[in-house]
């Protein structure tokens, strides 16, 4: 009998149930097991993962960007996509400083897209001083909090639609569209920042 080999495919955040799997071989045969991943909810910290602004090159990881800071963070399905392009992108970017002086230092917006789809789409969108246009090509970010939606007319693997509140790392507020992609609770003048 051969000996049982194992590898452990794991996350990088402990506060988070991910899904982890255990893969052995014996004998030829692939065993897997597999643990259930879990939604972020109020009161989780957000994980280390890192996106792109602009380039491949420029990597932001999210977790360092929300240390010691108040965040919006809001995900969309896809760059360019009607109702992001014209209802959801545009009302964060319009109420931007009404926003940012709620003790809110940035807005961010996410997307399982490349970073150089999300900068042409923020250059489009006239972002620039108001919100950050980060890049999740990978759906890794969209993977560790749980919010991810098979969209096949998208290509596949997306985001959920949703808004979020980070303070100091630790999410404070959570709005994710009921039925995952609509515009309803995401919206920018539906946060509580007060």
């Amino acid at each position: 009998m051969l000996p049982l080999s194992m590898f452990a495919i794991r996350t990088s955040n402990s506060v988070l149930k991910k899904t982890t799997q255990f893969i052995a071989f014996q004998n030829n045969q692939r065993f897997i097991t597999t643990t259930k991943m879990v939604q972020i909810k109020v009161g989780d910290k957000i994980p280390s993962v890192d996106l792109f602004e602009d380039s491949p090159a420029n990597k932001v990881n999210i977790a360092d960007l929300c240390a010691n800071k108040k965040v919006v963070l809001f995900a969309v399905p896809g760059a360019f996509t009607p109702g992001c392009s014209k209802t959801h992108l545009p009302g964060y970017v319009e109420k931007a400083e009404s926003i940012k002086s709620s003790d809110i230092d940035e807005i961010v917006c996410v997307s399982v897209n490349d970073a150089f789809v999300m900068s042409a789409w923020g250059k489009e969108q006239n972002t620039a001083g108001k919100v950050r246009m980060l890049a999740d090509p990978s759906a890794a970010f969209t993977k560790a909090v749980d919010l991810s939606v098979d969209l096949p007319p998208l290509g596949g693997l997306r985001s959920k639609r949703y808004s979020m509140v980070v303070d100091n790392g630790v999410v404070a507020e959570l709005n994710v569209e009921p039925d995952n992609t609509g515009l309803s609770c995401s919206l920018a003048d539906r946060l509580k920042l007060n």
